[in-house]
């Protein structure tokens, strides 16, 4: 059976819980009413009671239960969890961290290419696709508040931020100027893409900046002055995972 140890800070107030997730680059808190079930880390706290109890960056399987935190901790493979319970009083916070494997597919609405052999900066808006992998961030602060009638009421907000990279396809427009022949074929070069970025999680929709290189396929690409040169741009796109 596992061991359960209770614990609380002292109250300054009728004890509730309240989660915010959170995402750290830039941007809006989500406001959310569940914390979902996982393994997190207690990333910052200002309550004592629980900075003593839960030992910082410790791995913990967390589940919210109402107004209750619950945190499993596992010494050993074999070993059974010890259950700790937590009740987050009013005017105190904490701060869960989630890591996890991040799969996306994004848009790369423009590329902005740096001036080149004469032609000065381009801002490309062809098509441009990415299946980008990475590293997933997640933050989850939880706090209370007091409500109409005095009522003590759970905050839950979430943000979340991920760093990887990417790989894709796309397109992008060929002249004379940009291959160093006058004159020159003009045309929809395809190309493929591959490069950095940094995603933050908006919630309806990702976005993130990207820097990358092209490799233009064709007879051209060994005349192209943007062959695997870096180019910035911007991504948006859908959770994967």
């Amino acid at each position: 059976m596992p061991r359960r140890c209770w614990f609380r800070a002292a109250a300054l107030g009728p004890a509730t819980a309240a989660l915010l997730s959170g995402c750290a680059t830039v941007g809006n808190l989500t406001q959310v009413t569940q914390l979902p079930a996982g393994q997190y880390t207690v990333w910052a706290t200002d309550d004592p009671s629980l900075r003593a109890a839960v030992p910082w960056r410790e791995l913990n399987q967390v589940y919210q239960l109402g107004d209750t935190l619950r945190l499993d901790h596992q010494t050993a493979p074999d070993s059974a969890p010890t259950q700790r319970f937590y009740q987050l009083p009013l005017r105190r916070y904490v701060t869960l961290q989630a890591r996890r494997f991040d799969v996306d597919v994004f848009t790369i609405p423009f590329k902005v290419r740096p001036a080149r052999a004469g032609v000065p900066v381009q801002l490309n808006t062809n098509f441009n696709g990415a299946l980008y992998f990475g590293r997933r961030l997640d933050f989850y602060r939880l706090s209370t508040y007091r409500g109409p009638g005095g009522r003590v009421v759970p905050a839950i907000r979430a943000t979340g931020f991920g760093y990887g990279g990417f790989v894709g396809l796309g397109s992008t427009f060929i002249t004379g100027d940009v291959t160093r022949q006058t004159p020159g074929p003009e045309y929809e070069g395809f190309v493929m893409h591959a490069g950095a970025a940094g995603i933050f999680d908006a919630r309806v929709f990702n976005v993130g900046l990207a820097v990358g290189v092209d490799h233009l396929l064709g007879p051209d690409g060994q005349r192209w002055i943007y062959q695997h040169r870096p180019w910035f741009g911007i991504l948006f796109g859908l959770d994967l995972n």
